[in-house]
């Protein structure tokens, strides 16, 4: 009568113990688990921390009244972390203020027969009403043409427009004209280093408002740059409306032009009847 001895129990003809056909496969996924959760851990260990912003605005509205001459908003901060400061690269700030775009015609003017009139004609499609930029260094260091391409930062990547009349070769003149007249009156700003960065995590600067602001919804975006690449971004928005007799005047000559027109008539006999009535007086 033969015995049938299992499997695991036999012993080569050398005296060596075979091992079970499952215990080499489980032994190799173990090692390969284990290798897979150490570079895990070595790589959670060496990835930097992430980083974002926060910011907020010293007035979330700015009323327009009949003596308002320009103010100043505050944009203050802090850099969020998961994790300590990275020393490696140094990092940066950029916020813009962008008031409301409208269409722009840009016109050039040329001297004929000694008088200056009006030729070619450009419309640009969208242009901010109010573009101010406020950095932490000069633009073009701290951000790279990639980035402003994706993110439109810069003046002239906010402006667009689209197509120009095929008789005009020079329609890249128009745009920079339109920023260099709107730089002049202080409706575009570019002010690099104007961000105070205390210890690479609080800052804070002042955008100032012209006079002539349009009335409408403005928005505050600000940019955390590291390596010339954007690695956050926070938006908020900014009220302009004008307020009291101006505001009620405003609507009525856009929301009832008839009634506006009859009314300034109105005034203007009353105003001139008075004036000739005080003549009078002072004459007798």
């Amino acid at each position: 009568m033969k015995l049938r001895v299992p499997y695991s129990d036999r012993s080569d003809p050398a005296g060596t113990t075979r091992s079970g056909p499952g215990i080499v496969p489980h032994f190799v996924g173990l090692i390969v688990t284990a290798g897979i959760l150490l570079a895990a851990l070595t790589f959670a260990r060496a990835a930097p921390p992430r980083e974002s912003i926060v910011a907020d605005l010293s007035q979330r509205q700015v009323p327009i009244t009949a003596d308002f001459d320009g103010t100043e908003i505050i944009v203050f901060g802090a850099v969020k972390r998961d994790g300590p400061a990275r020393t490696d690269s140094p990092l940066s700030v950029i916020v813009t203020v962008e008031g409301p775009s409208r269409p722009v015609t840009v016109r050039r003017k040329e001297r004929i027969a000694g008088i200056w009139v009006n030729t070619d004609a450009v419309e640009i499609d969208l242009a901010p009403s109010f573009y101010a930029i406020a950095t932490t260094g000069p633009l073009n260091q701290i951000l790279s043409d990639t980035e402003d391409l994706r993110h439109k930062i810069s003046i002239p990547r906010k402006i667009r427009s689209v197509g120009a009349p095929s008789n005009i070769q020079d329609s890249l003149s128009f745009t920079d004209a339109l920023i260099r007249l709107r730089t002049r009156s202080g409706i575009y700003q570019l002010r690099p280093n104007t961000i105070r960065f205390l210890d690479q995590t609080l800052f804070n600067t002042a955008v100032t408002l012209p006079a002539n602001l349009t009335e409408g919804t403005y928005r505050v975006t600000l940019y955390l740059t590291r390596d010339r690449k954007v690695v956050s971004s926070q938006s908020t928005t900014l009220a302009v409306r004008k307020v009291g007799l101006e505001r009620d005047l405003y609507r009525l000559a856009n929301e009832q032009p008839l009634a506006y027109g009859i009314l300034s008539i109105v005034i203007a006999i009353a105003a001139g009847w008075l004036a000739s009535a005080v003549f009078r007086w002072l004459k007798s």
